[in-house]
């Protein structure tokens, strides 16, 4: 049995009584870093009491994973095992999707427990009243690849949401303001930590209220859909308009049962 498991993305307290348990229990721990994992159940183990597990800790990120599945595959549907990234939601923008992929493909048994993710809180403290978002996770880096990303996420229609490291930060707003410098975001800034912070307005005033700031600590970025106004034409509207039959025709036809023939043979007559 796989379990996979959230752990906090700042605040310990954060972690489930359940979540607790399963690792007491645990026989392996696939871990996205195994010193990080290791740390957690140390502090949960001091500050909760929890039962430090006696496991073996297995490295298994996106560099090694197709080779830990190959060293170990055989053992995951035997034994109590437990993967965790290094915060937050396992497998969404992790390397936890080719462990999901494998137990389907081998029928493996395997359990996903809800819990801390930085997608869903940032979202929900945007205030965004909009019920629908894309998650792109971290853009590529540079070149032709960021840019066409980039616009994409600014131009699909739908709010989007964005991870991003301290020092790209400006990079990120700079880039932004570039496409359209009225448009509005939310940042989210170390989110369930000391430090946390929200910042809401255009990219322009964000970009005013940061400049002489010390960037630190992991953003998350939500970026709104530019507002779009669009008038739907009823019968009436379409019928009073001064265009040919033929093209008319053709929109009435779209918004009734009526062939084009039918409603050009109606307009000429």
């Amino acid at each position: 049995m796989i379990t996979f498991i959230p752990t906090p993305i700042g605040n310990p307290q954060d972690i489930t009584i359940r979540a607790i348990r399963l690792f007491e229990k645990a026989a392996l721990f696939l871990c996205e870093d195994t010193r990080q994992t290791k740390r957690l159940l140390r502090l949960l183990e001091e500050r909760f009491g929890m039962t430090y597990p006696e496991a073996d800790f297995i490295s298994f990120n996106e560099h090694n994973g197709e080779e830990r599945l190959k060293e170990f595959g055989n053992v995951l549907s035997e034994k109590e095992v437990v993967y965790v990234s290094d915060a937050g939601m396992p497998v969404i923008s992790d390397p936890g999707q080719l462990l999901v992929a494998y137990a389907q493909e081998n029928a493996i048994a395997y359990d996903v427990l809800p819990g801390a993710s930085a997608v869903t809180t940032a979202y929900a403290a945007s205030g965004f009243e909009e019920g629908k978002f894309l998650f792109y996770a971290f853009l590529p880096h540079k070149g032709k690849e960021r840019a066409a990303a980039l616009s994409e996420a600014m131009h699909n229609g739908y709010n989007t949401i964005l991870y991003e490291s301290p020092h790209r930060l400006e990079k990120l707003l700079n880039e932004i303001e570039v496409l359209d410098e009225n448009r509005e975001l939310f940042l989210a800034k170390e989110l369930s930590k000391k430090y946390q912070t929200y910042y809401r307005g255009s990219v322009k005033e964000l970009n005013c209220t940061l400049k002489d700031m010390t960037i630190r600590g992991e953003w998350v970025v939500v970026i709104r859909a530019k507002k779009t106004v669009e008038k739907s034409l009823n019968f009436s509207e379409i019928l009073s308009l001064d265009m040919p039959p033929k093209p008319k025709a053709k929109l009435l036809a779209q918004l009734s049962d009526k062939s084009v023939k039918e409603w050009y043979n109606e307009l000429i007559h």
